[in-house]
């Protein structure tokens, strides 16, 4: 692949990395065998629905709605679950907890939740707070929750966050490790600089993220490098259940979530509160062909004026989607 190519696929990327990242798109599987296409989830090879069913959504909505959607996504094929131990104070993990003990779903799930703590205490009690609420003895991934703050990965690493989660994978209790965050990708190249081999980083992924500290241009092209598995979210730009790219720049789901699986990246995570969301997600995912270049240059292109400065990503520019625990934990009022 030439340099002009390379630029074309994503811009201000190298040639190799955008290699890398062509080789990533090269290795979806076909929906035929397993509903969705699949991706491997970094130096692991561990494949996953290229779309994940968000906890945060499915906490939202009354239960057995949530159950009756997250029932039909495992059988259309979207199997791997997103979750967090503070989302909705526990009551995601739980009523996913529910969904998955029903005719052994769990089997069939590829299962992530997150950590909030910092410290080896911490950490182990929501590692076991999780697996009580998900009526499960084992985490497929686990990651820490919301490196949103400068200081973030050194308390991990520090306080005994880390030693703890090294300790779960020992005891068969977690088996890949990683860690999320939506603030700044200077954060993320931070917690991929330490002397630790992440399974996985979740990030933001959208068609605005490429103008305003974007994550698709500083950090997946490092996660590709050393083999770190890239989970995307905020894709419709977060905001009310229909998404704020839709609601504000009149873009479409379809839009915004084809551009997200065009990115090298190995699932994007969807939220989703309705059975006519989720058929639309899967519908989506089933049928996906990457764009061509210069229909992602195109769409960026459109929404630039209304990037640049972060007003449509308000979890990069402003503290609205930092979470409670996190902004107690980081000295912030809550």
């Amino acid at each position: 692949m030439n340099g002009t190519t390379a630029s074309r696929r994503n811009f201000l990327w190298s040639a190799s990395g955008a290699t890398l990242g062509d080789n990533l798109l090269a290795q979806t599987t076909s929906a035929s065998a397993t509903g969705l296409p699949q991706r491997p989830l970094g130096r692991g090879g561990q494949k996953v629905s290229i779309a994940c069913l968000g906890g945060w959504h499915i906490g939202s909505i009354p239960d057995a709605e949530a159950i009756r959607i997250m029932h039909a996504a495992i059988d259309e094929g979207m199997t791997f679950f997103d979750n967090a131990w503070d989302y909705h104070n526990g009551h995601s993990e739980e009523v996913m907890g529910k969904a998955l003990a029903m005719d052994g779903r769990r089997n069939r799930v590829f299962l992530m939740t997150k950590n909030c703590e910092r410290d080896y205490a911490g950490s182990m009690r929501h590692l076991e707070d999780s697996l009580r609420r998900l009526k499960t003895d084992h985490l497929d991934l686990w990651q820490f929750h919301e490196m949103v703050y400068d200081d973030a990965p050194d308390m991990v690493f520090e306080r005994g966050g880390i030693k703890a989660a090294i300790e779960a994978r020992k005891q068969g209790k977690v088996r890949f490790i990683g860690f999320t965050g939506h603030k700044d990708p200077r954060i993320h190249l931070k917690m991929l600089g330490k002397p630790f081999e992440w399974d996985s980083a979740q990030m933001p992924s959208n068609v605005m993220d490429a103008h305003y500290r974007s994550f698709q241009r500083e950090v997946m092209p490092v996660c590709l490098r050393k083999k770190v598995g890239v989970i995307g979210m905020k894709g419709l730009g977060g905001g009310a259940k229909q998404g704020r790219l839709i609601e504000k720049l009149g873009l479409t789901a379809e839009q915004c979530y084809r551009y997200c699986l065009s990115l090298p990246l190995t699932s994007q995570v969807m939220g989703i509160t309705s059975m006519e969301q989720l058929k639309a997600d899967v519908a989506l995912a089933r049928n996906f062909k990457p764009m061509t270049p210069a229909e992602m240059e195109a769409f960026r292109a459109r929404v630039k004026d209304q990037a640049v400065s972060g007003q449509h990503e308000l979890f990069k520019s402003t503290q609205i989607y930092d979470g409670p625990h996190h902004r107690k934990q980081h000295g912030f009022d809550v």
